[in-house]
């Protein structure tokens, strides 16, 4: 057995691990696919996902949209994007699916616990420096800057060499 499976599926203590993550899977479809086909290549794309031990979180059909660029001849595509939770060999599955199946022009995916993370991480600091803000001293008020007069200007007088 390939060591990285066996890394990936057991601790180190001989017990099974499952090691699923958050993914956000967005795929586009040809726009000349029908409806009744879009519907089974998505349930297709859920049911690999479901067998290989992971879970359909969320499945939105986003409708059909212009493309911000020309793929394989294609200016728009029917944009559908799939929440999973899933380990990386079920993912690696889903996308070689992806892959090789003609009517999906483009897909992504995108490992959302770490984009989770960080957010949560970037809304603490921010917190945190609000808080440390709000509970510094008051500043005292700075008193206006006398304003200033203006200077008559002083002929110069000629110099003697």
């Amino acid at each position: 057995m390939d060591r990285r499976k066996v890394a990936e599926n057991e601790s180190f203590s001989g017990k099974k691990q499952k090691m699923d993550r958050l993914y956000e899977v967005m795929f586009i479809v040809r726009p000349d696919v029908v409806d009744e086909e879009l519907d089974k290549l998505v349930a297709g794309f859920e049911s690999t996902v479901t067998t290989g031990g992971g879970a359909i979180k969320a499945s939105e059909k986003m409708g059909r949209r212009k493309l911000a660029y020309t793929v394989r001849k294609f200016n728009d595509g029917n944009y559908i994007l799939l929440t999973i939770e899933a380990n990386g060999v079920v993912v690696a599955e889903l996308e070689r699916r992806l892959r090789v199946t003609e009517p999906v022009i483009k897909f992504i995916t995108v490992r959302m616990d770490e984009e989770e993370k960080r957010i949560a991480k970037v809304k603490s600091l921010r917190g945190h420096k609000r808080s440390a803000q709000v509970h510094a001293a008051p500043a005292q008020p700075i008193a206006p800057a006398p304003v200033a007069q203006p200077v008559a200007e002083v002929e110069a007088a000629p110099v003697s060499a």
